[in-house]
């Protein structure tokens, strides 16, 4: 599952075990205290379960059901900001974005705090092309009491930087994401695409070298491949360089990447 969809996918699967809005933080009770389990109500059991039965069906891509499935678990919960913030997911995977924008701040406002619903929103206003507004969400995300790991953060908010090419801001949330896990692919990729585009190659290929230490034959993206194909002949390692070319060719023949080796687009 890619970062964007973060931690709050996976609360929502645990929550049928707790409290509908308590666990994953910030969803407002009656009280100070947090609810749990022996506070839950029958409204509360048959939201949780329908919120649950939405995620799978989300992660199985049918949408249309997963969207049904939240709608009823929303009329038995309300104030569920968990529910809401699935439910935008849903709408942004349908293309529905303002749907998906009025469902994040439906959410946003009933737990501010929530550093998932935070990192997701951030990482759909990326995807919009609104990194700048992106960035205050993940860094609330990422420096929140309630966040046991900011990793999904930082990497979004590395993703973003790069992808609106302000290497040195993505240099230094990626580098910041090792310290939680070094070997994290996504961290190594993004660094390794950071110091080529710097030309720094000494220093990307460290980075894609560690990624593809790790990595099972076939299961790096083309994109990745392409970008390992291009520092590998900058440093001049042939050998490296045949090797990542041959495993293109095999797994992603059709891709636009393995077009662009036929090509020679080495520095497009």
């Amino acid at each position: 599952m890619k970062p964007g969809l973060g931690r709050l996918l996976r609360c929502a699967l645990a929550v049928a075990l707790l409290a509908l809005g308590a666990g994953c933080a910030g969803v407002k009770g009656d009280s100070t205290d947090l609810k749990t389990a022996s506070d839950e109500t029958a409204a509360d059991k048959r939201a949780a379960i329908r919120l649950q039965l939405a995620v799978n069906y989300y992660r199985e891509g049918q949408l249309t059901v997963a969207l049904d499935e939240v709608k009823q678990a929303i009329a038995a919960a309300p104030d569920s900001a968990e529910a809401y913030g699935v439910r935008a997911l849903i709408y942004a995977k349908m293309g529905e974005q303002g749907l998906a924008e009025e469902s994040f701040q439906r959410a946003l406002k009933l737990a501010p705090r929530n550093p998932d619903l935070s990192n997701n929103y951030g990482s759909y206003l990326c995807q919009q092309g609104h990194g700048a507004q992106a960035m205050p969400y993940f860094e609330m995300a990422r420096k929140s009491a309630l966040n046991q790991s900011p990793l999904n953060a930082l990497l979004n908010a590395g993703s973003c930087s790069l992808k609106n090419k302000q290497y040195d801001a993505a240099e230094r949330y990626l580098l910041d994401a090792l310290r939680y896990d070094a070997d994290h692919p996504t961290t190594n990729a993004s660094l390794a695409r950071v110091y080529f585009e710097r030309r720094d190659y000494q220093r990307a290929g460290f980075f894609i070298n560690r990624l593809q230490a790790t990595a099972k034959p076939g299961t790096l993206p083309p994109d990745v491949m392409w970008l390992a194909i291009r520092i590998d002949r900058k440093l001049g390692d042939r050998d490296a360089e045949t090797s990542m070319v041959t495993q293109l060719r095999r797994y992603h023949p059709a891709s636009a990447e393995f077009a662009a080796f036929q090509r020679g687009a080495f520095d497009e």
